[in-house]
C-alpha cells in the first residue's frame, strides 16, 4: 500500500522538537516559526505537557463517553475562566472541521434554518458543512453542495444585513483573523456590528477561532479585540499542542438534548489531559502577553524592510506580503537558513511559530529573513 497522494512534501523528516526548534533525520536544526500549522501552542516537547500525557497514559489511555470522565469537567472550568466563557457549555471532538460540523449542526437546530453566510477567502475544515462554507470551489466535491451558502466580503455590514433581512440565514460564520486566507481580519467595527445584525435578525453568530484562538493573537480570543461575545466559539489546532483535539464553546441560549451531538474519540482522557496542560502552562508562563509583546516586535521590525508591500496580523499570527510570488524566497528560508514558515496564495509568508518564541529567537528570525531576503 501507498499514501494517498495528495500533499506536496518538503524533502525533510522532523524526528524531534523542543521549545521553538526542530531537528531533522539528519541532524539539522531548524528555527519553528509556523508551529505545524498553529499547532504547537507552548512549545515542542514541553516537559509539563510530556509529563501530564505520560502519567494519564500509565492510567488509562481511553474510554468512551458513556461514563464520567472527570477530566472533561476539569478542562471545562479551566478553559472556561482563562477565555472568559464560564458560563458557556464545552463540547469536545477531535478536530477543526469536526468542531464547524457541530457548531453550524447547532445553529440549525436552533433556528431551524439552512443558509449560511459565510466570507470571501474563507477556511473552516473539509468535512462536509465545514468544506461548503470554505470559500474555495476547488475543494468542494459535489455531495458538500447540500445547502446553501452565501460569500460576502469583510466589512460591508449593508450587505451583510442585506442577506439577513432575508430570514432565511442559520448562522453567520466568521474567522478571528483568517488564516489559510493570508492573516487578513476584519476590523473592529465589522465584528460589532454583525453581533448586533445576528441578534437582530435571530441568526446564531459562529466564531472560528481555530487557528487565531488560544492567545495567538494576544488575547485569548482574537474576537475580544472588539468586546464582543458570539453565540459558538470553535477552537482546535494549540487547544492540546498537537494533540488531535477540538472543541466548540456554546451560548446558554442553547438547549441541548441527548442524542443532538456525538463522538467515540472526542474528549478521550489523552486529550484531556494534554489540553489541561496547555492552559496550566499558558497561565504559568504568560504566553499570551508573550505572544503580544513578542509578536509586535516582529510586526514593528518587518515594517522596515524594504520588498515587503505589507504586514498584517495581531500578536504571534502574522501575514508577510510581496508583489511577487515567495516560492523561492520559502524555499531559501527553509533550506538555506533552516526557518519553518508557512504561505497563504502565492504572495504571502504565514508566521505562526510556538506562543514561547522569546525576543531573542524573534531577532533571529529577522536576521534570517534579511539574510534570505538578500540572497534572492
Amino acid at each position: 500500500m501507498t499514501l494517498f497522494d495528495v500533499f506536496p512534501l518538503f524533502d525533510i523528516e522532523i524526528v524531534r522538537g523542543k521549545g521553538c526548534h526542530v531537528w531533522d533525520s539528519k541532524g539539522n536544526e531548524y528555527l519553528d516559526l509556523y508551529g505545524g500549522h498553529a499547532v504547537i501552542s507552548v512549545g515542542h516537547s514541553h516537559p509539563a505537557y510530556i509529563e501530564a500525557i505520560t502519567r494519564q497514559l500509565h492510567n488509562l489511555g481511553f474510554y468512551s463517553n458513556s461514563v464520567v470522565n472527570s477530566l472533561q469537567h476539569t478542562l471545562a472550568d479551566k478553559l472556561g475562566r482563562a477565555s472568559g466563557y464560564d458560563d458557556y457549555s464545552l463540547f469536545l471532538i477531535n478536530t477543526g472541521a469536526e468542531a464547524n460540523e457541530n457548531a453550524l449542526k447547532l445553529a440549525s437546530f436552533h433556528n431551524g434554518r439552512k443558509r449560511v453566510v459565510a466570507f470571501k477567502k474563507s477556511f473552516h475544515g473539509r468535512t462536509s458543512a465545514a468544506v461548503r462554507v470554505t470559500d474555495n470551489p476547488a475543494i468542494i466535491a459535489p455531495i458538500n453542495e447540500g445547502f446553501p451558502v452565501t460569500y460576502l466580503p469583510f466589512n460591508e455590514p449593508a450587505i451583510v444585513e442585506e442577506e439577513l433581512k432575508k430570514g432565511d440565514v442559520s448562522s453567520v460564520i466568521i474567522e478571528g483573523i483568517q488564516g489559510v486566507g493570508g492573516i487578513r481580519q476584519p476590523d473592529d467595527d465589522f465584528f460589532r456590528t454583525l453581533r448586533s445584525l445576528c441578534t437582530q435578525y435571530g441568526v446564531c453568530l459562529i466564531l472560528d477561532e481555530i487557528q487565531s484562538g488560544y492567545g495567538r493573537s494576544g488575547k485569548f480570543f482574537a474576537h475580544q479585540y472588539a468586546d464582543i461575545r458570539p453565540d459558538v466559539i470553535t477552537v482546535a489546532k494549540g487547544i492540546a499542542n498537537g494533540f488531535p483535539m477540538g472543541a466548540v464553546l456554546i451560548s446558554p441560549m442553547f438547549k441541548p438534548f441527548y442524542g443532538m451531538l456525538g463522538t467515540t474519540f472526542g474528549g478521550n482522557h489523552l486529550a484531556c489531559a494534554a489540553a489541561i496542560a496547555v492552559l496550566d502552562i499558558i497561565e504559568q508562563e504568560k504566553l499570551i502577553e508573550n505572544a503580544a509583546t513578542v509578536g509586535e516586535y516582529l510586526r514593528t521590525e518587518l515594517k522596515t524592510i524594504s520588498g515587503i508591500t505589507e504586514v498584517r496580523g495581531r500578536g504571534l499570527m502574522i501575514g508577510i506580503d510581496f508583489d511577487y510570488p515567495i516560492k523561492e524566497l520559502r524555499n531559501r528560508l527553509l533550506f538555506d537558513e533552516k526557518v519553518f514558515t508557512g504561505v497563504a496564495g502565492i504572495g504571502t509568508i504565514r508566521l505562526l511559530p510556538p506562543l514561547c518564541l522569546t525576543h531573542e529567537l524573534a531577532e533571529e528570525f529577522i536576521v534570517r529573513f534579511k539574510r534570505a531576503l538578500s540572497a534572492g
